[in-house]
């Protein structure tokens, strides 16, 4: 944890040094050693704040919307500051807890505070002097609203449709061109190009108006009483009077609610629109309505959640963190309901952190009917101008419970009191690329403490680092050992492969006890789930002659077939080739298809049950923002007999009627050369299995694999947690592992294979003196090239000895610093990743 820092309060005085100069420390989004400082112009000096954005030069030319992180009376020793250019914002768009985890997450993931204002601030916060700002077609053309500035700016977007910041400030012939730019975003005339680049736009609905003519009741009644065209027109008629009586009993009328409750025709609307009657207008309405805000908890808690819920408070009162460890289908929701209201009660805000967006389009209907508005949704699939919306909603108070993925933890909350972090144990938490390379459940754990707020983390197969957390000591533990109405938890039973003929050398995909419990299931009406870890049709084709097997060009992997499709995909850099019925080595057209993937299994359901209503859930076949809640809903609806799906199906979904849950290929999720393969095993398909028999019936699972006898499959079978946390708490001892020791990786990349592994020797030898009994490596990883670059590791297991720690990042930064300093390692990229999952 870093140092803390003086932060300047809303209503203290900048200080000022001797000769009444004040400067700012400037947070930009580049990733930067350290923070530079700007000199504070006496103009502003009385209304800019910690947390405001400022317009700041950089270099000669560049410019940048940076956060002013604190004000001081320190003049820098080496270079006169520059003035600070603007001050964009009235309020603070952060508080001090935010710039507090800013700082925080920079120490200690070992990246740059821009680096973090990059990934938490949404982009219309992050002008730069590169930025492109975009016409907004829906504006239209009248600028009326304008002032001079946004006038001639808009004129020049109106006929380019874009431009960069530097033409915008080439037009008003000022440097001052933040501000201007900052009031069109906020009127709507035109977004930031980085909004324009997310998958989906926003959603659009169109209303039906009537007249202001027809507002007064003479009018009205000559309207109908007297025009004879009109008495004419049955049919328009008889619309006009349905518009009339859902405008008296629902207030606005939407085109698609009027058209299907009246029966009439498009044509029909036309025709009224045309006679100037009724008016259409386009509106963009919030991708969640919100509901009135209302509280409504209509359930009690089973003996077992009572009992659970007791010892989370008493927890609360000694300690900041719960683990609530609860079996599948236990009713921990109900657990987290409760909670919320207790806060949400005492006016304060909670924040319920899912590992992946789409667990949040269930999980909301649910908090939706208890909470009603007080709850909004956040995440990256929203747009720039959504998330702004929803991020002011947040720092003002008015947003109380926010259910979001890992990037949430970086919103502007002003009496945070409860985070929940669902699913606490998956590596979804962890971000990857870009930098912070942050995991979202420990920066929730600090971020809360800063307020502080207690932290609650949930999950049928805790992490083993936050399980051994709390039988240490360190936090609170609650149990839920009981699923949800004293329902039995599934029977699980291995189908061994060694005993199943197959007609080739390939894997057993649909073995014949699997397909028979299948046919009986879709006979009593009720649903199954098949789970496979791999997407696509055929993650390898192997030419039958010479084992030649086509690989990308970018990357050291074999490609994925995509029948769908009919491309062969890198799933690393996402390059796609055309499918290869030629062998590059020995010219043969002879290729075996080797494993199988969602594709393909979806495709031999087809063949087996034809009648069957079959879907696949994985990243090729869930786009777009509302396609994973339509296709949940479906299998709610029991629209969809047969689900297919790689992760996606494990996680917290909640269905009544699945009866089989069936795990394809178990050997594939037990060999990975990773210290928490058995772990995560364990985890996925124990959380697989929950999915079956959580409402009525006891559901089953059945299992494929060549090696039933394996220790984790045998934990998996008798649903036992810890005496898997036992038995791999000995081999992470004997080894260095976590929980025992802290991890840090270090990724070398080049275009070069000798430079790479070159640099990752030299700086290995620079640091044996200090750190020789820690270090592992260098090595290549097992996919040892990916987008051209090839990669060595380097890895450091360290005590947990927080000093050490801290001073071991130091070093280590310090040392790269040194290797960029040799002209032949300049160009390799060093990539620090702390804590790996």
């Amino acid at each position: 944890m870093p140092e803390s820092v003086s932060y300047i309060s809303d209503n203290d005085t900048p200080p000022a040094d001797g000769a009444g100069n004040v400067y700012a420390e400037i947070i930009i989004p580049l990733a930067l050693p350290k923070n530079y400082t700007w000199s504070v112009p006496e103009t502003l000096r009385d209304s800019i704040r910690a947390g405001c954005r400022v317009e700041v030069n950089l270099g000669k030319n560049k410019k940048y919307a940076g956060i002013v992180k604190r004000l001081h009376d320190e003049k820098p020793e080496f270079f006169e500051p520059k003035d600070i250019l603007n001050l964009l914002d009235v309020e603070p768009v952060v508080f001090e807890q935010q710039l507090q985890l800013w700082e925080w997450m920079a120490s200690y993931y070992m990246c740059s505070e821009g680096e973090v204002m990059a990934a938490a601030l949404p982009s219309h916060f992050k002008l730069s002097s590169e930025t492109i700002i975009i016409y907004n077609e829906e504006y239209g053309d009248d600028f009326s609203a304008l002032d001079h500035d946004e006038y001639m700016v808009a004129e020049a977007l109106l006929i380019k449709k874009e431009l960069k910041l530097t033409e915008a400030q080439h037009i008003l012939d000022s440097s001052h061109v933040y501000p201007v730019i900052s009031r069109m975003i906020a009127k709507k005339v035109c977004y930031v190009w980085e909004a324009l680049k997310q998958t989906y736009s926003p959603k659009k609905e169109t209303y039906v108006l009537l007249n202001p003519q027809y507002d007064n009741e003479d009018e009205l009644s000559r309207l109908l009483n007297e025009d004879k065209k009109l008495q004419r027109a049955e049919k328009q008629m008889e619309l006009l009077l349905s518009y009339l009586y859902l405008v008296k009993t629902e207030g606005e009328v939407t085109k698609t609610g009027l058209l299907k409750k009246s029966g009439a025709s498009e044509s029909q609307l036309k025709g009224l629109v045309e006679k100037k009657i009724l008016w259409l207008e386009k509106r963009s309405i919030d991708r969640l309505k919100y509901l009135p805000k209302d509280i409504k908890i209509d359930f009690e808690l089973t003996a077992d959640q009572q009992k659970a819920y007791h010892v989370i408070k008493e927890s609360f009162s000694l300690k900041q963190v719960c683990l609530l460890h609860g079996v599948t289908s236990s009713g921990k929701t109900l657990v987290y309901i409760k909670l919320i209201e207790e806060f949400i009660r005492q006016g304060k805000q909670v924040l319920y952190l899912l590992p992946e967006i789409a667990l949040t389009s269930q999980i909301i209907r649910r908090l939706q009917k208890h909470f009603g508005g007080y709850i909004g949704i956040y995440h990256s699939k929203f747009t720039q101008n959504e998330r702004v919306e929803i991020w002011n909603k947040v720092k003002n108070g008015e947003m109380k419970i926010v259910l979001g993925a890992r990037s949430s933890v970086f919103l502007p909350f002003q009496d945070l009191a409860l985070v929940i972090c669902d699913e606490e144990h998956d590596s979804s938490f962890k971000q990857y690329d870009p930098a912070p390379r942050y995991n979202g459940r420990d920066a929730a754990i600090y971020f809360a403490s800063l307020f502080p707020a207690k932290v609650l983390l949930g999950s049928a197969t805790p992490s083993l680092e936050s399980y051994n957390n709390a039988v240490t000591g360190k936090y609170g533990l609650a149990e839920l050992t009981l699923r949800y109405g004293d329902i039995h938890p599934p029977a699980i039973e291995f189908i061994d492969l060694k005993t199943i003929e197959r007609k080739d050398r390939g894997k057993v995909m649909l073995s014949p006890p699997l397909t028979e419990e299948i046919r009986s299931v879709l006979a009593r009406k009720r649903q199954v789930i098949l789970f496979q870890n791999r997407r696509g049709y055929t993650p390898y084709q192997v030419c039958n002659v010479c084992g030649w097997i086509p690989q990308c060009k970018y990357c050291d992997v074999s490609l994925t077939y995509h029948k769908f499709t009919n491309k062969l995909v890198c799933h690393y850099c996402g390059t796609s080739y055309p499918p290869v019925t030629i062998c590059a080595a020995c010219g043969n057209h002879d290729f075996v298809q080797r494993n199988f993937g969602t594709e393909r299994i979806e495709e031999q359901l087809q063949e087996v049950f034809p009648d069957a209503k079959i879907a696949r859930m994985d990243v090729d076949s869930v786009r777009g923002k509302n396609a994973h809640d339509a296709l949940i809903q479906q299998f709610e609806q029991h629209r969809i007999e047969i689900l297919v799906g790689t992760q996606m199906v494990v996680k917290g979904l909640d269905f009544d009627t699945v009866d089989l849950v069936g795990i394809l290929d178990a050997d594939g999720l037990l060999h990975f050369a990773d210290f928490r393969v058995n772990e995560r095993a364990f985890q996925l398909m124990e959380q697989v299995s929950g999915r079956a028999g959580r409402k009525e019936a006891t559901g089953k699972v059945l299992i494929q694999t060549l090696n039933p006898a394996h220790p984790v499959l045998q934990y998996v079978k008798q649903h036992d947690y810890k005496k898997m946390f036992e038995e791999e708490l000995v081999k992470r001892k004997h080894f260095g592992y976590p929980p025992y020791t802290r991890m840090i990786l270090l990724t070398f990349k080049h275009k070069i294979r000798e430079v790479v592994e070159s640099a990752a020797l030299h700086y290995t030898d620079a640091l044996k003196n200090k750190y020789e009994n820690y270090i592992v490596g260098p090595a290549e990883p097992v996919i040892n090239r990916i987008r051209n670059q090839y990669l060595i590791e380097l890895l450091l297991k360290l005590p947990k000895d927080r000093k050490f720690i801290v001073q071991c990042k130091k070093d280590l930064l310090e040392q790269v610093a040194m290797l960029h300093s040799e002209s032949r390692f300049r160009s390799v990229v060093i990539v620090p990743d702390v804590d790996v999952m």
